[in-house]
């Protein structure tokens, strides 16, 4: 069976979509490179197109294109060289683990909440995207950058993370979506679970950076309104965490 091709000049064939003029157009040409990537429809070896094609894709303009290409170069999935162009040379991102090992009993119950949580919180940020008000908007914003300042300080953030889910809730104008948070309360973020012994110290830094883009994805989704966009920036959001800790279930 032949090899895909060196250099992949027809991005039409991928079925790209051009973007929407609101949200971050560089994460979304990002996110859909990256999505290909993962897929195998753009091979480890293969070149990507050159920015003026790349441009005529997404419809989007060079600026955009070098900041996309910038985040799948911190990912570590595309390298550049001058006079050779972008080359995909790894198909997937390395999973950071921000614990070293986890008890058996905590690994259930985090992977019983977020199988919760996966059920409802994409639905809770499309709904978040829809509904939020001006007030809702700006304590989301808030709760973000409070989710910030303390992984930059060098916290395990986990009061914030829980302040920033709750700010959605909050946005949806449904007080049963705040209730399921209070009720839950921070064991709802898997982090809060987890003794101080178990936290893997050299990973956590890179595994909340991660977290952080994640969460900003989300907020610009919703902020944006762009219903669906949030639907799955928050699915992928939990589904990671979902995945890593099963990780742990299985060894």
């Amino acid at each position: 069976m032949a090899g895909k091709p060196l250099v992949l000049n027809n991005m039409a064939q991928l079925n790209v979509q051009r973007v929407s003029r609101s949200g971050s157009l560089a994460m979304h040409v990002a996110d859909q490179l990256e999505a290909l990537i993962g897929a195998g429809s753009i091979a480890v070896g293969q070149r990507l197109p050159g920015e003026n094609g790349l441009c005529e894709s997404f419809g989007v303009s060079r600026t955009v294109i070098r900041e996309a290409i910038a985040h799948l170069q911190s990912l570590g999935l595309v390298a550049t060289r001058r006079g050779v162009g972008t080359t995909v040379v790894r198909a997937s991102v390395p999973e950071v683990m921000p614990v070293e090992r986890v008890r058996p009993a905590t690994v259930e119950e985090i992977l019983h909440i977020l199988e919760l949580r996966l059920e409802i919180e994409p639905a809770m940020a499309a709904l978040a995207a829809e509904r939020h008000d001006h007030e809702g908007g700006l304590r989301l914003q808030a709760a973000h950058e409070s989710f910030m300042r303390a992984c930059a300080a060098g916290s395990l953030a986990r009061e914030e993370d829980y302040a920033f889910h709750y700010a959605i809730a909050e946005a949806t104008g449904n007080p049963c979506f705040t209730t399921f948070y209070t009720q839950l309360r921070h064991s709802i973020i898997p982090r809060a679970n987890l003794l101080d012994a178990e936290v893997n110290p050299s990973g956590s830094g890179a595994y909340l950076s991660k977290v952080e883009g994640e969460h900003t994805a989300i907020v610009e989704a919703i902020l944006a309104r762009e219903s669906q966009r949030a639907r799955e920036m928050m699915w992928r959001h939990l589904n990671r965490a979902k995945t890593m800790y099963d990780t742990f279930q299985r060894a």
